[in-house]
């Protein structure tokens, strides 16, 4: 090679590696603003007793944990099983995916040169004699020298965009799971306020037929029997309400699933042992959640805005395309291949700009200003998810000690109606004794139902909280 040649070929690779070196500035490093440890002391041992054994789980981060090894309950796997295949909105993410793929993949082919073949006959006429040319040839088509990095940025960027659109439909499929697993703990929960309110109804239709037979003999007044009246006309109309509530509950179960679901795929009351999800284990920093796909999609976008900078930057500077293309040229069809016919071009092109009026900076003020945007959302996506955990693993406690004191409420409460409903027989006490004890027995069977619920959707929310429920099995 000779010397004329290799100055310029090497002043081209030293602006290449330089430019493309430096035109991407470094990524900021994010301010978290979150504490280094989970704000209360984490166990390692199971976060509440429960009526019914916990499934076994390993002892692993939570985000390795499989939504199989999360749920105990056989109906609730195969409901997210069928969730995950059905969900349309799953669907759109995962097509979203395709979708950011291909984008990616129409960016990235802007890197190589593209070659095409053609074949062309053009016929000019006139004033002048008619002319026939004929020529066929293969080409290279404005292929940009990179020399600045802008092409690779650009590239960057869109494959960013793709892991973020990833990452997204990973974090659609967490919620789903989530969702999924809320929708079956609360019609569970509305069976069984169901058959309390029920049961309730039976036992004041009972205590109503006595007020009944007690007015008529004299030996029970009219406001006792209206206060009986009262009673089973109250318990009725829970009970209509919360029949509406399972039926409304199948339906939102159903549209999760994206399926019609047979009656033996529901569930049939709270089971204390559906969700067998451990603690987070002691000395866990809260780091860990940076697993989380949100946190993950987040600084992917981070990373694309700043490779955007990097394409801006190298629009300031001088772009070099190659256009050519050898082939054969003739003015009759049937020589055009014939010898003597050859023929080539080479027409390279240099861009230099030189005024835009303010386009090129004004262009790399917004790649900036999105720099910043997404380094904002990436830290607030690492802030709502400490909140997240934080607060799940502050009511994982608090929910724990309420459920067993309202457990032992109702068994004080169930004591206390048998012991009215015998003086009240007896007719030592009156009926309002007798009414007072089952409003606190029917209050205190509501209100085991509604905690053993909350427990179990927080556990659901800590797991999610902390980036499970991407994987079906465990890592």
């Amino acid at each position: 090679m000779t010397k004329p040649l290799m100055a310029p070929l090497a002043l081209a690779v030293a602006l290449f590696t330089a430019g493309c070196a430096t035109l991407v500035p470094p990524t900021p490093t994010a301010e978290m603003g979150i504490a280094e440890r989970w704000p209360l002391p984490a166990t390692t041992q199971t976060p509440a007793t429960t009526d019914t054994a916990t499934a076994e789980v390993p002892a692993l981060p939570v985000a390795d944990i499989g939504w199989r090894d999360f749920f105990a309950d056989p109906k609730l796997d195969a409901l997210v099983e069928t969730a995950l295949a059905n969900n349309r909105d799953l669907r759109v993410a995962a097509l979203n995916v395709e979708r950011a793929r291909g984008l990616y993949r129409i960016q990235r082919a802007d890197r190589l040169p593209s070659l095409g073949a053609s074949v062309q006959m053009e016929r000019t006429g006139g004033d002048i004699p008619i002319t026939e040319l004929y020529t066929a040839g293969v080409g290279l088509s404005a292929f940009e020298l990179d020399l600045f990095g802008r092409v690779r940025n650009l590239s960057e960027a869109a494959l960013q965009n793709f892991f973020a659109t990833e990452e997204a439909r990973i974090g659609v499929q967490l919620s789903l799971i989530a969702e999924v697993a809320n929708a079956y703990l609360t019609l569970a929960a509305d069976q069984d306020l169901l058959r309390v309110s029920q049961a309730m109804m039976t036992t004041f239709e009972d205590s109503h037929r006595l007020a009944e037979k007690r007015h008529a003999i004299g030996a029970a007044s009219g406001l006792e029997l209206a206060q009986a009246k009262a009673e089973l006309e109250g318990a009725r109309g829970d009970v209509a309400r919360l029949e509406g509530d399972v039926a409304r509950d199948t339906h939102a179960l159903q549209l999760l699933a994206g399926t019609t679901l047979a009656p033996e795929q529901l569930p049939d009351g709270m089971q204390d042992g559906a969700i067998g999800l451990l603690p987070v284990p002691a000395g866990m920093p809260s780091e860990a959640l940076l697993r989380r796909p949100d946190v993950r999609a987040a600084e992917h976008r981070l990373l694309g805005a700043s490779a955007n900078i990097g394409a801006a930057r190298a629009a300031f500077f001088p772009s070099i395309s190659l256009t050519g293309s050898v082939g054969s040229a003739s003015g009759e069809l049937s020589d055009l291949f014939s010898s003597g016919t050859s023929v080539w071009s080479f027409i390279p092109r240099i861009t230099l700009p030189i005024f835009q009026g303010g386009r090129l900076r004004a262009n790399l003020a917004v790649a900036k200003v999105d720099r910043d945007i997404a380094l904002a959302e990436y830290e607030k996506a690492i802030q709502a998810g400490f909140r997240d955990a934080a607060d799940a693993l502050a009511l994982s406690q608090t929910l724990a000690r309420q459920r067993e004191a309202v457990k032992a409420q109702v068994e004080a409460a169930a004591q206390a109606d048998t012991l009215a409903k015998a003086r009240y027989e007896a007719g030592r006490d009156s009926y309002l004794t007798r009414l007072v004890a089952q409003r606190t027995l029917y209050g205190a069977q509501q209100g085991l139902v509604a905690i053993r619920q909350a427990e179990q959707a927080n556990r659901v929310a800590l797991y999610r909280a902390l980036g499970g429920g991407w994987s079906e099995s465990s890592q």
